[in-house]
This record gives structure tokens, sequence and C-alpha cells, in this order.
């Protein structure tokens, strides 16, 4: 069959939408991540969370909309931007939104890699990016369902973990109420400086991590090719994937800083939900929180690969040329085959680059990401607004409300580059002007 009469398989159901946006959204941000954001903002950071989850849910609420009234089912980002940002700035968000995914797969990759060294450590990082690189191979390969089935059930198995943290930080703060009294139970995270000790830098510095870690659930754009019934799963899993994230996120957050003192969490080592189940006694805790991580990065590398390979090949599917016509190649089984194996393949990127800035690496390229999700989270802001004035949509209220929230993005990107090393700015640039003026090559 010719390349140019397939097209990508409806193959998810709502529930595989919902755990695949979860899945690229906890990850390394919360498991590991969580750290460094109090260490930047203090116990605000819990202020910091809950407001990019209203920002996140606003951007959100656009994309659904957008995705109700499509008369015909996009492709890619871009595909659900174009009408309304037109053909070069829709290319330059897909294309970002693609390069801002081959860097959470080179981190997580390298961070799993860390990980695993804890167990094995006289085995040579490359090893097991090169297991996880075949394994995320192979499941993507195969079909769209067993990568959607294999997505779901890691997922389940991070929020699972999840909820029992939170039901043993509850009982560990009552218990410290009980025992220390109302005041002081619950007054501990305003020690050391107080409730924003580092001022609104700290704020702003914390965001970025921040906005990594609710990087992903804007992967529900990317799925509407592929679902069942995009203008029932679609909106529905937006709804569910908002209220899941800022709960597992601000909850954990607001726990963390109430049991141990902020100051603490920002030296130790130790990821905090190790340090939740260490205190409830539970043997082999920091083993149990280590093997959760490796799932957890795992399931985010899933999702990536299937972020970029769907970017990639909406970039390239009309395309006459040998090497993008050979990317938007479609395997029996209607899965963008060559996308997928290139994208795995950069994994290995992440061999070289650990080698090069060691430990440091996940924090840089975090930091990065951070730039472009925040890129693309205004693109996609800018054509829901255009989408609502335009084709008299939304209420008055939600269209201000839109407005507002472009109006904080646009002060948080300032702030952003401000407060943070020019170095990630600079990359940041980079991907947004290669993306940017790669649209007239593309069109030669």
């Amino acid at each position: 069959m010719e390349n140019s009469k397939k097209v990508l398989k409806s193959s998810l159901k709502t529930r595989h939408v919902v755990m695949l946006s979860l899945g690229g959204a906890i990850g390394a941000g919360l498991f590991a991540g969580s750290g460094s954001a109090i260490a930047a903002a203090g116990p605000s950071v819990i202020f910091t969370y809950l407001i990019a989850g209203l920002i996140l849910f606003v951007v959100m609420h656009g994309v659904g909309q957008i995705v109700l009234h499509q008369k015909t089912r996009s492709v890619g980002m871009a595909g659900l931007i174009e009408p309304y940002v037109g053909k070069r700035f829709a290319h330059f968000t897909d294309w970002v939104y693609w390069s801002t995914w081959m860097c959470v797969t080179v981190a997580e990759a390298s961070a799993i890699a860390q990980f695993l060294s804890v167990w094995w450590p006289k085995v040579p990082d490359w090893i097991f990016v090169l297991i996880v690189a075949l394994i995320t191979l192979g499941i993507n390969l195969y079909s769209v369902r067993a990568f959607a089935e294999t997505e779901y059930w890691l997922a389940i198995a991070k929020i699972a973990v999840i909820i029992v943290l939170i039901v043993l930080g509850i009982w560990f703060l009552f218990a410290q109420v009980l025992h220390m009294g109302v005041a002081d139970g619950l007054g501990r995270m305003n020690a050391y400086g107080g409730f924003a000790p580092h001022g609104m830098k700290g704020f702003f510095n914390a965001m970025l991590m921040v906005i990594y870690s609710y990087g992903g659930s804007e992967l529900v754009a990317i799925t509407v090719s592929e679902v069942e019934d995009p203008k029932t799963a679609i909106p529905k899993a937006i709804r569910g994937v908002m209220t899941r994230i800022v709960a597992f996120y601000f909850i954990p957050m607001f726990l963390f800083i109430e049991l141990y003192s902020w100051k603490f969490l920002s030296t130790t080592k130790e990821s905090p939900f190790a340090l939740i189940f260490d205190k409830f006694g539970i043997p082999g805790a920091a083993h149990i929180i280590n093997f959760i991580i490796i799932l957890a990065l795992f399931s985010v590398i899933n999702s990536a690969i299937y972020a970029t390979s769907r970017s990639l090949y909406s970039r390239t599917k009309d395309s006459k040329l040998g090497a993008a016509r050979w990317l938007s190649a479609l395997s029996e089984k209607n899965a963008p085959l060559h996308a997928i194996a290139f994208c795995s393949g950069l994994l290995f990127i992440g061999v070289i680059l650990s080698y090069i800035f060691g430990a440091n690496l996940f924090n840089y390229l975090a930091g990065s990401i951070s730039y472009t999700i925040l890129i693309v989270w205004i693109m996609l802001l800018i054509a829901s607004l255009i989408f609502y004035f335009k084709g008299g949509y939304g209420s008055a209220f939600i269209k201000i409300l839109s407005v507002l929230t472009l109006v904080v993005l646009l002060v948080i990107g300032y702030f952003t580059v401000t407060s943070n090393p020019w170095g990630l700015t600079v990359f940041a640039i980079v991907i947004c002007l290669a993306s940017l003026l790669s649209y007239h090559k593309a069109k030669k």
C-alpha cells in the first residue's frame, strides 16, 4: 500500500490517553527533582506548583475546546493549532515540541543509568541506556496498543506509590499535630527564613523545575489522530489529568515541607519519597523508591518516544524528499516505524552527554526543557484565544482568564530568563531559532 494512502490507526482508548499524559508528566520531576524545587523556593514551592497547575488547566481547557470543534482529525501539535496560528508557527511549535521531548529522553535516560548504578556500580552507563533503548524501541514498534498498555500499567504503578505516600504523610502529619499542637505541628514550614526565604527570585527559579515537572500533560493533543473517539476522550482525559497532576504534586509537596524542614530537604541526597517510607519503617525503603523512580523514568521515556515520533511524522508525512519520506513510512500496523526507530536511536546521545556533564546533566537539561515547554504552552494558549475570539466560542469569563494567563506566562518567561543562567537561555534560543528558520527549508 502506498504510504500516502495510509493513516495512523485509531487504537487508543480514553484510559490510555489519561495514563499517557500522566506518564509523561509524573516522572523524575516529582520523584527526583522535587528537592531542587524546594531548595530554590523554600516552602513557597507549594504556591509555585499551584500557580503552574492553574496555568496548565487554562491552556489544556483551550486544547480540549479546539478538539471538540475540529471537523477533521489533526496529526501532531501542528495539525491542532495550524488553523489559528498559521503554517509557519504551527511548524515552529511542532519542532520546538519535538526538540523538547528529545531533550527529555536524553535527560531521563542519563538519570535512569545513574539510579541503576546504585545496584550495579561496575556496569557502564551505556549498557543501561542500551537496554532501555532496545526495550522502548521494541514496545513502540510492535503496536500503538502495546505501547499504550505498557504506559497504562507503568502509570498505575507510579500513581499507587504516590497515593500510599499521601496516606502515610497525612498519618504522620496528624500524629505530629497531636504531639506538638496545631500551631507548632503545622508551622514547621515557616522555619529557616519564613514561607518565601528566597523571595520572588526563588519563586521563579523553582518555576523552571515545576514547569518541567508538569510538562507532558499537553501530550493529550498529540493523541488526537490515534484515539478512538477524540471528541469524548480528549476533554475527559484533560479534566482527569488536571485534577490528578495538581493533587499528585501539590499534596506531596505540602506534606514534605510540613514533616521535614525545607532546609533539610534541599540538602539531603535522599528522595523525599524514600524519607517518608523510611519514617514508616518499611524495610528496604530506599531500594523500593529507587525501583519506582526507575519505572517513572522509563515511563517518561516511553511517552517521549511516542511524542517525538508522532511530531516527526507530522512534519514529514507530506514530504516527497528522500529522507523525510523515509521518516514518514508507516508499518503494516500503521505505526510510524522509521520515525520511532530514529527517535529511539537518539537515546544514545544521553551516554555521551552523561559522560561529559556527569550528574549536572539532568538539572541543565531540565532547566532548558522548561523554557521550550513554556513556549509550547504560550503557542497553545494563543491558538486557543484566536479560536475563542474568531469562532465566537467560550464564555467571557474563560476569554478573560485566558488573556490573563497569557500575560502571566509572558511575565514568568521574562523573570525566568533574568533569574537563571544564560547558558539555559541560549540553548533554548538556539532550539527556537532552528525550529523557526527551518520552515522555509521544509518547503523547498
